[in-house]
């Protein structure tokens, strides 16, 4: 796909909400920029993780949202998968055959929360003892859990729009919520940041691993492609979530434990990574927050925290954890 070579067709592989479809746009503006000649077409993929309206937990996980997808480009059906890192499993190889030649430049990592549309409150602690929370997240449970042990999480899970309407009493009159956890980015991404009352700092919840990152796959053997997606490569973002994903696999986790990683580049260049590994309820946690001696190794600051996370019995965290 080179300013010589003839003007081709790229399908991108993407799932079928709004979101994913608005991050799809967001990605070809971003490929028009480097090649205007190139003619982009979005492929929707309906994913089974979009089909099942249950726990995904109990259905192979958030995997799900990736699987589908990663079978159609591995199939030639499409030529680019776009996938939101946070879902990409951490104990599952890439398919044969594929390659993920970017990472976009990460987008806002912080949480959220989100009110009904005629309340008041304006922060967590203008809840009511007891509030009732929206959110399928393990790892936003049990960190909103350590700060109120009041609060009753409830399990919503859905399309953002289709979230916010339940939360406002427009889809189930037997689903009552006080509040809601959603992602900052993904509000920015469709245009709903109006509805944000309170933004939880890292401090406060630490983001899951990989979040408000896009990833790009292509096949290892379409050059041009991979070439092409390479120039849209983020290397800081690429860096941070290298220590994050490694940390990850290092403790054996998936996209449903009760893990949170985030990994920041301080002006220094030294990178910083937090790591949480935590109960259902909040009450036990594993914790750690390193630096690393040689910011080019991110896989080594990964493996560190993992191994110093695991010392203080994570993998008991992890295995005996109980899913929403």
């Amino acid at each position: 796909m080179s300013a010589d070579s003839p003007a081709r067709e790229l399908r991108i592989g993407t799932r079928t909400s709004p979101m994913a479809l608005a991050q799809t746009d967001h990605v070809t503006r971003l490929l028009h920029r480097l090649d205007p000649q190139l003619r982009t077409v979005t492929v929707p993929v309906q994913t089974e993780a979009d089909l099942w309206h249950g726990d995904l937990s109990g259905t192979g996980g958030k995997g799900l949202f990736v699987k589908a997808i990663d079978a159609q480009l591995q199939s030639g059906d499409i030529d680019l998968a776009l996938h939101c890192l946070k879902d990409v499993p951490g104990d599952v190889p890439l398919r044969a055959g594929l390659v993920v030649a970017a990472h976009l430049e990460r987008a806002d990592v912080r949480d959220v929360l989100v009110v009904p549309a005629h309340s008041a409150a304006r922060h967590l602690d203008d809840l009511p003892p007891g509030a009732r929370i929206g959110t399928a997240s393990v790892r936003r449970r049990a960190q909103l859990l350590r700060i109120r042990p009041d609060l009753r999480i409830v399990p919503v899970r859905g399309a953002v729009g289709t979230r916010l309407d339940l939360l406002d009493g427009k889809r189930d009159a037997h689903v009552e919520l006080d509040a809601m956890v959603l992602a900052s980015a993904g509000l920015a991404r469709l245009g709903l940041t109006h509805r944000v009352r309170q933004v939880f700092e890292v401090e406060e919840l630490l983001p899951a691993v990989g979040a408000g990152v896009l990833s790009l796959e292509c096949r290892r053997a379409d050059g041009d492609v991979a070439a092409l997606l390479e120039r849209l490569n983020h290397e800081p973002t690429l860096t941070e979530a290298t220590a994050e994903r490694v940390m990850l696999q290092g403790l054996r986790g998936h996209c449903n434990s009760p893990i949170a990683g985030y990994c920041v580049t301080g002006s220094d260049g030294r990178l910083s990574l937090r790591g949480l590994v935590f109960s259902p309820d909040g009450t036990a946690f594993a914790q750690v927050h390193l630096s690393s001696d040689a910011p080019h190794d991110p896989a080594a600051l990964g493996a560190h925290a993992a191994t110093e996370l695991l010392s203080q019995g994570a993998r008991s965290l992890i295995d005996t954890g109980t899913p929403l």
